[in-house]
């Protein structure tokens, strides 16, 4: 103690300069002992952060949408050409020619085949000298009948005499419009041997060959030609009772087909069913379309799109978000804490792939997107909004 103070001052201030490095030195140990413990506090609570996230199940979610003044119905329609006529044979006998093959588009009145009616000419011969004879007789009987009638008058035959000849006249102007009408029968089926289109339009099949036998009256008959006439079409649709009240003759729809789906084509409701199928609870609704460009097929698919009014304001939700459980209709929403909450609904009109909500929910919520069967009120869930939904919402802001 006495050799400190009677140190020098120099010797005093290298002293203290070497015990303030040391304070300094321990500040800083103690600094990075301090240091490392909360860097291991963070990324063990980062840890258990991660693990507990990774337990708690991730749900896509969606969320209502809220319907504008109008609605695109789409449905699925059947198109036929405007008329379609299979096309069989009237009379019996070998096919002779045909003039045209599918692809070929005809008149009214074109001929299509010739059959070779043998049998039928001939019958047809038979009845012509059959009904000379006929006629012959009567000739005869008539002035026969005539002559008594005449001879009555005088007395000199019997009034039953004259009733009898009276009588054969009768009968023999019955066997003329017989024998005239067996004529006439004939000449039509003689008639029938040229097969003609019944209208404009284009031949789609032809199903018999030049030797094939044609007999009417088998059971079985095939059909010879098929022709349809496309320049226009007929689009059957069957329209949901939902929408029923909202369709009516005259309004415009537009169809769309798989092979030009960017070209949209327009037509016209010409009629309704006016009655619901009890067994689909649809009503057929017909549509026509013009085609007289010939560029739709008859007896393709097509989509309907229907402009109809909506609801204002009503929400939609995707059918995919939908449980149903027992008798009523529920939706998986997923609240701010990430806790699911089950909530009954009330549907309106089935767009689909989305349904009308009309009550149960609103326009805020996370609803879960194909809910799990499992799913129950209170489990614990991530909600994952999907990528097209945030790049939507991204494009808005």
């Amino acid at each position: 103690m006495s050799d400190l103070k009677h140190s020098s001052p120099q010797s005093r201030r290298r002293a203290w300069g070497a015990a303030r490095i040391g304070i300094v030195v321990g500040i800083v140990a103690a600094a990075a002992a301090v240091w490392g413990v909360a860097s291991r506090m963070r990324a063990q609570a980062a840890l258990d952060e991660l693990a507990q996230a990774q337990t708690v199940r991730p749900v896509n979610v969606t969320h209502p949408r809220v319907s504008g003044e109008i609605d695109e119905v789409v449905l699925p329609g059947d198109t036929r050409a405007w008329s379609d006529a299979p096309i069989y044979a009237r009379t019996s006998g070998y096919l002779k020619r045909w003039t045209t093959d599918i692809g070929t588009r005809v008149k009214a009145g074109a001929v299509l085949a010739e059959i070779d009616t043998p049998e039928v000419d001939q019958q047809l011969a038979q009845a012509r000298a059959d009904l000379a004879t006929a006629q012959a007789n009567n000739q005869l009987a008539q002035s026969t009948a005539a002559r008594w009638k005449n001879l009555l008058a005088t007395d000199s035959v019997s009034q039953q005499d004259a009733d009898e000849k009276a009588g054969d006249a009768a009968a023999k102007s019955a066997l003329l419009a017989s024998a005239q009408a067996n004529v006439d029968r004939l000449r039509q089926l003689q008639g029938f041997k040229n097969i003609v289109a019944p209208f404009d339009g284009v031949v789609t099949a032809r199903n018999v060959d030049v030797g094939d036998l044609i007999n009417p009256g088998a059971s079985g008959q095939r059909e010879l030609f098929h022709i349809v006439d496309t320049r226009r079409l007929r689009v059957y649709v069957q329209l949901p009772q939902s929408y029923v009240a909202s369709v009516r003759a005259g309004m415009t729809a537009s169809l769309r087909f798989a092979e030009n789906p960017d070209h949209d084509y327009p037509a016209q409701v010409i009629s309704t069913a006016d009655a619901i199928d009890p067994g689909s609870r649809t009503m057929l609704v017909q549509l026509q379309a013009d085609n007289a460009d010939n560029t739709l097929l008859p007896g393709a698919y097509t989509e309907v799109h229907f402009k109809l009014p909506a609801y204002a304001g009503v929400l939609r939700v995707p059918d995919n978000t939908l449980l149903f459980r027992g008798s009523a209709i529920q939706v998986a929403s997923v609240d701010p804490n990430g806790h699911v909450a089950l909530k009954t609904i009330r549907l309106g009109r089935d767009f689909g792939k989305e349904v009308e909500v009309l009550s149960g929910i609103a326009a805020g919520d996370a609803l879960v997107i194909n809910p799990p069967d499992s799913i129950a009120e209170g489990d614990a869930v991530r909600a994952v909004e999907p990528a097209n939904a945030a790049a939507k919402d991204g494009a808005a802001k």
